[in-house]
């Protein structure tokens, strides 16, 4: 090896040890915090991914400056196959580079082009590691590093702007001309992320989108509202465009009365639109506020399934809010998702809602009459999902520790079976965690009932 090479060796390992060590800290608060933020996880997700990348490409990534000038194929962004610029990791481990991926998304799409996983949350990491390989890479062979790309070829042009406010002023005039324009701005919203950008340079470009909702008479003209409130649903994915339309109190309303009463796929696209929106932290209690628990719980309740998966990711992402926990409890959110994880209906998903809400008080309650704890007790035997394992325990984590009346209930079925002893022997951290703490409860009680 030669010198330089060799002091390329010693930086690269001081970087992964670096990513070692923050992913140590990392993991150390998603173990020992219930409640830590979801950043925090990717943040994780991240660093595993940059050192899984350097392990997979230590012996094809040599550095040697004799090399043919052919990029390596963990350089090169699966979407473009060009060198990567600005590498990024999606919460699915996969690195891209940051304007393909963005584009990919601005699209409309919520699933990795790679695994095909749904998105939850769509936050692109930057992969530094990865990032200084390239560039030494570069550096190495005399080539320049292609600096990043910033907005694409997402220009916005004059033209664009003119057929914006001609649409927007066909809004205003017959239902025909409603119908073509909404048409036609759900298409370019869907396909053009400078035609999303350019509603946030006019204040008014949203309400006046939705003018033919605000004036009533579209109950008998589905295909106008579906056309409307899908357009808001591309818009929400820009994000200078998420502040724009939760804090108009008037759009809102809109996008909520069209969550209530119009047809399931306009129903869908809305509660859609509330999951992208709530990706914002400062949207959470202002939807919150907004009367969209109810409506979602409905749509998780009677919809199909594309229905209730939007309505569920809505409800998920809204419920990071503390403030939002006890709104999605009082609408009856325990009772519809307990009856959806019994019939077998996004249990994952349903779990991990479930498991939010159980540091509320009067969901630990409703929990306890529901007959929550034969189910949960069930799904941790004869589930293969670690984390719905997780979910579990932690829900009876809650309820062991809030109401004293199941004990006994949950001390039968440990007679019985064994649950609990099983999942702190063979269970993640968390889950063994959460199942000890069940299990010295219940032991100490009947030590107290024994020495009284």
């Amino acid at each position: 090896m030669t010198k330089s090479g060799a002091v390329l060796e010693s930086d690269k390992a001081a970087k992964v040890m670096e990513v070692k060590k923050k992913l140590w800290k990392l993991v150390k608060t998603i173990v020992d915090e219930d409640d830590y933020k979801i950043e925090t996880a990717d943040e994780a997700i991240a660093a595993l991914c940059t050192l899984k990348f350097f392990k997979d490409s230590k012996e094809s990534l040599s550095f040697k400056v004799d090399d043919a000038l052919a990029v390596p194929q963990q350089f090169t962004c699966p979407l473009s196959k060009n060198l990567m610029k600005d590498p990024v990791v999606l919460s699915t481990g996969q690195t891209y580079d940051r304007s393909f991926i963005q584009r990919w998304l601005d699209e409309g799409n919520r699933t990795c082009p790679q695994t095909q996983q749904v998105l939850s949350p769509t936050i692109l990491t930057p992969n530094q590691l990865v990032r200084e390989m390239i560039s030494q890479w570069c550096k190495d062979r005399r080539v320049e590093l292609p600096k990043p790309v910033e907005n694409f070829d997402w220009a916005v042009t004059d033209a664009d702007r003119k057929n914006l406010h001609s649409l927007l002023d066909k809004l205003s005039k017959s239902i025909s001309e409603q119908k073509e324009a909404a048409k036609e701005l759900r298409s370019l919203t869907k396909q053009m992320t400078s035609f999303r950008g350019l509603f946030g340079e006019y204040k008014d470009a949203i309400p006046q989108l939705l003018k033919p909702l605000s004036l009533g008479g579209v109950d008998t003209h589905h295909d106008l509202q579906e056309d409307l409130i899908t357009t808001v649903l591309n818009l929400s994915i820009h994000e200078s465009n998420k502040k724009l339309v939760a804090e108009n109190p008037v759009v809102m309303r809109l996008l909520i009365e069209s969550l209530k009463s119009g047809t399931i796929q306009t129903r869908s696209n809305a509660a859609a639109a509330l999951f992208t929106l709530a990706s914002l932290e400062s949207n959470k209690p202002i939807i919150g506020n907004s009367g969209a628990f109810k409506p979602l719980i409905d749509l998780l309740d009677e919809g199909p399934p594309f229905a209730m998966n939007d309505a569920a990711s809505a409800i998920f992402n809204l419920c990071f809010a503390h403030e939002n926990k006890a709104k999605a409890v009082n609408e009856g959110a325990v009772k519809v998702i307990l009856q959806k994880i019994k019939d077998h209906i996004l249990v994952d998903e349903l779990l991990a809602i479930l498991a939010m809400l159980s540091c509320n008080q009067k969901a630990v309650e409703e929990m306890g009459e529901l007959r929550v704890i034969p189910c949960l007790l069930s799904i941790i035997r004869e589930s293969t999902s670690e984390p719905n394992k997780e979910n579990c325990v932690a829900i009876l984590h809650a309820i062991c520790f809030n109401d004293r009346t199941k004990w006994k209930e949950i001390r039968a079925e440990e007679t019985a079976n064994g649950t609990l002893s099983k999942l702190a022997q063979s269970g993640t951290s968390r889950a063994k965690r959460k199942a000890n703490g069940i299990l010295e409860r219940l032991n100490k009680a009947v030590s107290m009932t024994h020495t009284a």
